[in-house]
């Protein structure tokens, strides 16, 4: 099947027709139609590129400075920098979901910024490491709960109880703490 704009390539022979056109069209036509010519400059993009400074060439890019192409991504590392701090966290205390969402996003997004014109290769490197981070965290949570699996149901209760002491031990501290400045 053709396409639409193969069609109507093909109509526009009739359209433009005597027959569909009124005398008073063509008589208005030449007025408000604009009269110029193209001009080729001498001097080409290249040159002119080059007689520009670097900020220039960002200012002016279409990815450039003043654009949501090279915000986003600046914003974006605060991600990858807070899954890079994550590593020294203990990982029964990361999130598989979170962590899992995070590798999904980086993957997706890396591959379309690989396909979306202006290709935005700096968006593209911050999402790779991302998805980078992402599956190391995930590795690191799918491995502790490989090893504590091999733990007796007991061992695991007696760990939680004991996390949960501590934390509860920590928050009356910071109470106590807290009412006595007050």
């Amino acid at each position: 099947m053709p396409s639409t704009s193969s069609i109507l390539r093909a109509a526009r022979p009739a359209f433009r027709a005597n027959t569909f056109a009124s005398r008073t069209t063509q008589a208005f036509r030449p007025r408000f139609q604009q009269q110029s010519k193209r001009w080729q400059s001498t001097t080409g993009a290249a040159t002119e590129a080059a007689a520009q400074g670097w900020f220039a060439r960002m200012w002016n890019s279409p990815i450039g400075l003043k654009t949501v192409h090279f915000w986003a991504p600046v914003m974006k590392w605060s991600l990858v920098l807070a899954g890079v701090s994550d590593f020294y966290r203990p990982p029964e205390k990361l999130s598989l979901t979170q962590n899992a969402a995070l590798t999904a996003t980086g993957a997706i997004w890396t591959r379309w910024c690989l396909i979306i014109k202006p290709r935005n290769i700096l968006l593209a490197t911050v999402n790779f490491f991302l998805g980078a981070v992402g599956v190391i965290q995930v590795t690191r949570i799918l491995m502790y709960n490989a090893s504590v699996k091999n733990e007796t149901p007991k061992e695991q209760a007696e760990e939680a109880k004991d996390s949960l002491v501590k934390t509860a031990e920590g928050l009356k501290d910071d109470v106590v703490a807290a009412v006595k400045k007050a």
